[in-house]
C-alpha cells in the first residue's frame, strides 16, 4: 500500500491521478451486481485523454457538491468526537509501486479502518436514517477502496446539519473485490494498448 500525502484536489492530488481509475469511479468499470459495467468504453477512453494529453479534467463542480465540499471537516471531526480517535487526512492511496489504481479517502482511522463521508440534503439523510444500511451507489466505491488497500473495514457517514448522523461499518464482499480486482487489470491493460495506438 503506497500513501501519497497531498491535499485533495491540489495540482499534485490531480496529478498524481491522472489517467488512472479511481474507486469513486469503479462502478464505471464494474457494477454493485458484479457485470460489466456499460459505463466502461467512455471512462477509459476520458483516462486515455487524460493520458494522452496530460491534462486533468474540468471537474464541473454544483453549489450543493461545494457545500458538501466545506462541510467535509465538519463531518470529520463529527466522526472523530463519536468514536474518540484521530483521523488521518490523506491525498490517495495506491496497492502497490505500479501505481495502477487508487482511491483518495476521506481519511483513515488507526491506520487500518478507512472512512468516506457524505454531506447529503437534509431529506437524503432522512432516506438513509430510514434504510439503516449502505446506499447502493457507493457499494463499488467503498468496496474499490477496501481493495485498493487491504483494508478490512471502511466507515460510512453521512451527515445533514440538523439531523442524526447515519454511520454503518462496511465489511470486505471478497467475491465482488476479486471480479473487480480482474476486471480492473483487465481495464488497465487494454488501456494501455488503447493509449499506445493513439500517441
Amino acid at each position: 500500500m503506497i500513501i501519497v500525502d497531498c491535499d485533495q484536489r491540489s495540482d499534485q492530488w490531480y496529478k498524481e491521478r491522472l489517467g488512472k481509475p479511481s474507486s469513486s469511479r469503479f462502478d464505471e468499470i464494474l457494477t454493485s451486481t458484479g457485470l460489466v459495467s456499460k459505463s466502461r468504453q467512455g471512462y477509459m477512453y476520458e483516462l486515455a485523454a487524460q493520458r494522452i494529453s496530460g491534462l486533468s479534467p474540468e471537474n464541473y463542480t454544483s453549489a450543493a457538491m461545494e457545500e458538501g465540499i466545506q462541510r467535509e471537516e465538519e463531518s470529520r471531526q463529527l466522526y472523530s468526537m463519536i468514536h474518540d480517535v484521530e483521523v488521518r487526512q490523506v491525498g490517495m492511496i495506491f496497492p502497490d509501486e505500479q501505481k495502477l489504481f487508487l482511491c483518495s479517502p476521506d481519511g483513515i482511522r488507526n491506520d487500518d479502518i478507512g472512512l468516506e463521508l457524505k454531506n447529503v440534503l437534509p431529506k437524503t439523510q432522512v432516506e438513509y436514517l430510514l434504510a439503516k444500511k449502505l446506499p447502493v451507489k457507493y457499494f463499488c466505491q467503498i468496496q474499490g477502496s477496501l481493495l485498493v488497500t487491504g483494508f478490512d473495514r471502511w466507515d460510512f457517514l453521512s451527515y445533514s446539519p440538523g439531523l442524526p448522523p447515519f454511520i454503518i461499518e462496511c465489511h470486505r464482499d471478497e467475491e465482488w473485490i476479486s471480479k473487480c480486482e480482474k476486471e480492473l487489470n483487465a481495464f488497465n491493460d487494454e488501456l494501455s494498448e488503447l493509449v499506445k495506438k493513439i500517441a
